[in-house]
């Protein structure tokens, strides 16, 4: 399970990213998901950072002032694999960073449900060619 060390995050990011993750390892691979005692561990599972931030400026004209045109989402996560048969597959603190741009006439809540689809299916598919490009 990811746990949040973000400042402010989704309350849901953490069963999403964590859910994402679960269904790649099951639908793409023969392993099966075991709560202890497994081969393959992704371990200290975190999302360390969510945030969004003007990505560019619309210009100002004579009756206006700088504005954000466009915003962007930001999801940040760490976590460390250990192959119990492999070591050299093993990575620790290794983090992985994706991000969702949106007009900034829509507020982050209105569009959040996507960007975090987009973000996580992202996010799931670089951790797992991280863990099992080899295969």
């Amino acid at each position: 399970m990811f746990q949040n060390q973000a400042n402010l995050t989704a309350p849901v990011e953490p069963q999403l990213i964590t859910q994402k993750l679960r269904d790649a390892v099951s639908s793409q691979t023969n392993l099966g998901l075991m709560k202890s005692g497994g081969d393959l561990l992704f371990e200290e599972c975190r999302i360390t950072n969510y945030f969004t931030a003007p990505q560019s400026i619309a210009a100002a004209t004579s009756t206006t002032v700088d504005q954000a045109a466009l915003n962007r989402l930001t999801v940040t996560i760490k976590l460390n694999f250990v192959n119990k048969l492999d070591e050299t597959k093993n990575f620790t603190d290794r983090e992985f960073t994706r991000y969702f741009d949106y007009p900034a006439a829509q507020s982050l809540s209105a569009i959040e449900g996507a960007a975090l689809d987009q973000i996580n299916r992202q996010l799931t598919e670089d951790i797992f060619n991280a863990a099992f490009n080899n295969w």
